[in-house]
């Protein structure tokens, strides 16, 4: 057997099939999700605690407001026992009156005494809250992190729901909701994970009038979506008291399926879900609810969310999270309603102008599931540039028009560049002279560096790339004097930097290189783009070259580069 082969058969006896719920009576695959279920944001909790870089006070606030101006009425806004930056959140929510009436804000706690004291402490003066209590009760967390028994596991769950209980007594001017989860549902036994929610439910007595969250999670997804619907089915089927309870759906996007599994654990009987805005969440993240929400969209389901300016929601998000929303992530991607097939192209264009023809109220253009408009996009080939244009517009003229693929971290600075100009004029700014400003500020500055004239002396190609070399010797024009410079590098562009860095008082190393053909046939141009920063100030600038030969476009937008500082 070949080695591959071997080890892969190795590998494979680590794991095993998830295990079948045996349902064999479901009824979920029947259904149809007809309205939208209660939504609860965790982005400032499950959301936050994933981030490289924590969100601060500030941040906290501007996510608060946007999830509340698109129309989350449930926010999970932190763990405010386990940080004193979470405490002083809650508190500011709370003493400058930022939460609105209709929306209610939740805390989660572990089932410990001094944690559920100080997060009761946290919501004093609040109107409304809910309570999330939660513990672990996977048949692994029990084995492996708690070495305890099902029953001791048990015992935490009820002493904790007695807890909460006996603490929102003390606070009779708080409208109090109670949620649980049993963190880890789909790594625990069904009959288990119901044995501890009747539990913790016959602590906290709840009524169709009040009714109790219990929250299943999909903590590690670990199955395919349907035996999560299954699990939920047959939860909510056992459940004792169904018509107190609200099943609330938590999933988590290991294997890729949590927006699936959630769709199906809605048919399943799902009244409730949290996740967060773009998935954002540990290790693959959470169920995304823009997805989630504008699916419901497309089947003409109100998602009681209003995603209608996915653009500026895009922006509050990246700005708060310092993450990207990728180019092809669903309906919010910056491609998403962009085709570059010519086949494409001609079926939604002729898709488009038919629906705006005939005045069609149902939307049926090929290619797209969903009208751009009705989340703040276009498709349209023609965008207009002012003062107010945002630097994806510059962009995509330069792109469409002109054949530039600027750089994504190139364009904020030249989107700088163009709204100079367009304050200047006071005006709408036509596509040539959106391109006579980038050929001035790039292509054709005359400063203090020009090239006269560039060799490749020698060049030594290794089997190993990072061992390869290359001597080069230029010619430039500094201040209109020749001055002749030469240096070795791992390449002809690195070997030129450090023949120029000779020259300059501080020198300089490059951040960013791009590079693409501009035209096509034997006279094909192609254009480099390079980012420089300055080693000692960390200043960085853009610069662009164009040429037939890309070593030398790479040597003219490093010269431009220079040219610019």
């Amino acid at each position: 057997m070949p080695k591959g082969e071997s080890m892969k058969s190795i590998q494979l006896q680590k794991y095993k099939p998830y295990p079948a719920v045996g349902l064999s009576d479901r009824v979920w695959p029947t259904k149809t999700i007809e309205k939208a279920p209660a939504w609860c944001s965790v982005d400032l909790r499950d959301g936050n605690q994933a981030l490289i870089q924590p969100m601060n006070l500030e941040q906290k606030v501007r996510m608060f407001k946007l999830l509340v101006d698109i129309g989350f009425k449930e926010i999970e806004v932190g763990f405010p026992s386990a940080s004193e930056v979470e405490y002083q959140f809650c508190r500011k929510l709370i003493d400058d009156n930022l939460i609105p009436e209709d929306v209610t804000i939740q805390v989660l706690t572990q089932a410990r005494e001094h944690l559920i004291v100080k997060t009761f402490e946290a919501l004093r003066g609040a109107k409304k809250a809910i309570i999330h209590l939660y513990n672990s009760t996977s048949t692994l967390q029990r084995k492996v992190v708690f070495a305890k028994s099902r029953g001791e596991i048990v015992d935490l769950a009820i002493e904790g729901a007695r807890l909460v209980q006996a603490e929102a007594l003390k606070y009779p001017a708080t409208e109090f909701r109670y949620e649980y989860s049993p963190e880890s549902f789909t790594g625990t036994e069904l009959d288990y994970a119901l044995e501890i929610c009747e539990a913790v439910l016959a602590v906290w007595q709840p009524t169709s009038g009040n009714k109790v969250i219990i929250n299943l999670p999909a903590t590690v997804e670990m199955s395919t979506p349907n035996v999560y619907a299954d699990q939920i089915e047959w939860f909510c089927r056992n459940v004792s008291c169904r018509d107190a309870v609200l099943i609330s759906l938590h999933a988590h996007n290991d294997r890729g399926c949590a927006v699936a599994a959630t769709e199906l654990g809605l048919m399943a009987g799902g009244d409730r879900v949290e996740g967060t805005l773009f998935g954002n969440g540990e290790r693959t993240g959470n169920v995304d609810l823009v997805t989630l929400g504008l699916n419901l969209f497309t089947q003409g389901v109100d998602p009681k969310i209003d995603f209608s300016d996915i653009n500026g929601l895009i922006e509050v998000y990246q700005e708060v999270t310092n993450l990207e929303v990728h180019p092809r992530h669903p309906y919010a991607g910056e491609l998403v309603y962009t085709a570059f097939s010519g086949s494409h192209q001609d079926a939604i264009n002729k898709g488009i102008n038919m629906y705006r023809e005939a005045g069609a109220d149902l939307w049926q253009v090929p290619y797209l599931p969903i009208d751009p408009t009705d989340v703040g996009r276009s498709y349209e080939s023609i965008i207009r540039i002012n003062s107010q244009s945002g630097k994806g517009g510059v962009a995509y003229i330069m792109d469409q028009e002109y054949g530039y693929k600027l750089p994504k971290a190139m364009r904020p600075e030249f989107g700088n560049v163009v709204q100079a100009v367009t304050e200047k004029e006071g005006r709408e700014l036509r596509y040539p002279e959106i391109f006579s400003a980038f050929e001035e500020e790039y292509l054709s500055r005359q400063a203090a560096y020009r090239l006269k004239d560039f060799q490749v002396v020698k060049r030594h190609v290794d089997e190993d790339a990072e061992k390869s070399s290359a001597e080069v010797v230029a010619t430039l024009l500094v201040n209109g004097e020749e001055q002749m410079i030469w240096a070795n590098g791992n390449g002809p562009v690195d070997a030129f930097c450090a023949a120029v860095n000779k020259l300059l008082p501080e020198e300089f190393h490059l951040h960013s290189y791009h590079e693409h053909a501009l035209k096509g046939g034997s006279s094909a141009q192609a254009a480099a783009y390079v980012e420089i920063e300055m080693n000692s100030s960390n200043t960085r600038r853009w610069g662009v070259g164009v040429d037939t030969d890309i070593i030398i476009a790479s040597i003219k937008a490093v010269l431009s580069c220079l040219n610019r500082l």
